[in-house]
């Protein structure tokens, strides 16, 4: 059995093929990753929950900015759940806050048991709420399989301290998945500084980053940079880096003979 996962943030049918030609674990699907990721069309989940072996984790969230949702935007976030199952998809990623900030347990909890028997994600609206140590055994509550964090920073490196911590608080009642602004630069930082297993990530780079990796541009006289072929080279050595860090870590913890 895998003692490590890798899971992609797509939001178009070539990242989502990449991701599972480069090795990756599952998938979450969305659509407009520029405002935090909003719940993807139901024709792309259809056509990719088809085209791929590896497990679609579906987004659901009906627009950007917060997470504090009206009944109408909550009903249709179960529409979007059952959507999402009719698909085939195997889990999905939710989560609802109140107007104070902390965990809508009671919504975030009916969300989770309207996706069942879906596996199910409490997604980074966790990093928005004041105290995280409340609000981790808030989203306990809830039922979730897993929490996908920053811990409360802009990106997981600078947040690795928080998700350290919570991973320890949170011990083996769920899975803590580090996830936002993860680069391949700082993936190893990362897995040893938070001790953690899950990692997600969109992997985009800025046109800065592929011309230092790619050595060769469009419109200067270079051939044009192939983004799908590059995304699935860096979910291959994101895998690779992940794997070796965790076997690394296991293999100091293992007892002297």
């Amino acid at each position: 059995m895998k003692n490590f996962l890798f899971e992609l943030c797509a939001e178009t049918f070539e990242a989502a093929q990449a991701a599972e030609t480069g090795g990756a674990d599952r998938i979450e699907l969305c659509s407009h990753l520029s405002i935090g990721g909003v719940t993807p069309a139901p024709e792309l989940l259809a056509a990719t929950v088809r085209a791929l072996s590896i497990p679609v984790h579906v987004l659901i969230r009906p627009r950007g900015g917060d997470f504090v949702f009206s009944e109408d935007e909550y009903i249709q976030m179960r529409h979007q759940i059952e959507q999402a199952k009719h698909a085939g998809a195997a889990g999905i990623a939710v989560g609802v806050l109140l107007a104070d900030g902390r965990v809508d347990v009671e919504r975030s909890r009916e969300l989770v048991a309207w996706g069942r028997p879906l596996s199910v994600t409490f997604h980074r609206a966790f990093d928005e709420t004041a105290d995280l140590s409340q609000a981790l055994e808030a989203v306990i509550e809830t039922g979730a399989d897993c929490l996908l964090t920053s811990g409360g920073a802009p990106d997981v490196l600078s947040g690795a301290k928080s998700i350290a911590r919570l991973r320890g608080q949170a011990r083996e009642r769920l899975h803590i998945m580090a996830g936002g602004g993860l680069k391949l630069s700082n993936l190893a930082e990362v897995v040893r500084r938070t001790g953690v297993s899950y990692l997600h990530g969109s992997l985009i780079r800025r046109p800065v980053e592929r011309e230092e990796t790619n050595g060769k541009t469009a419109g200067n006289g270079h051939h044009p940079v192939n983004g799908q072929a590059m995304l699935e080279a860096d979910v291959r050595e994101t895998v690779r880096l992940l794997r070796e860090e965790v076997a690394a870590r296991e293999s100091a913890v293992q007892p002297a003979r």
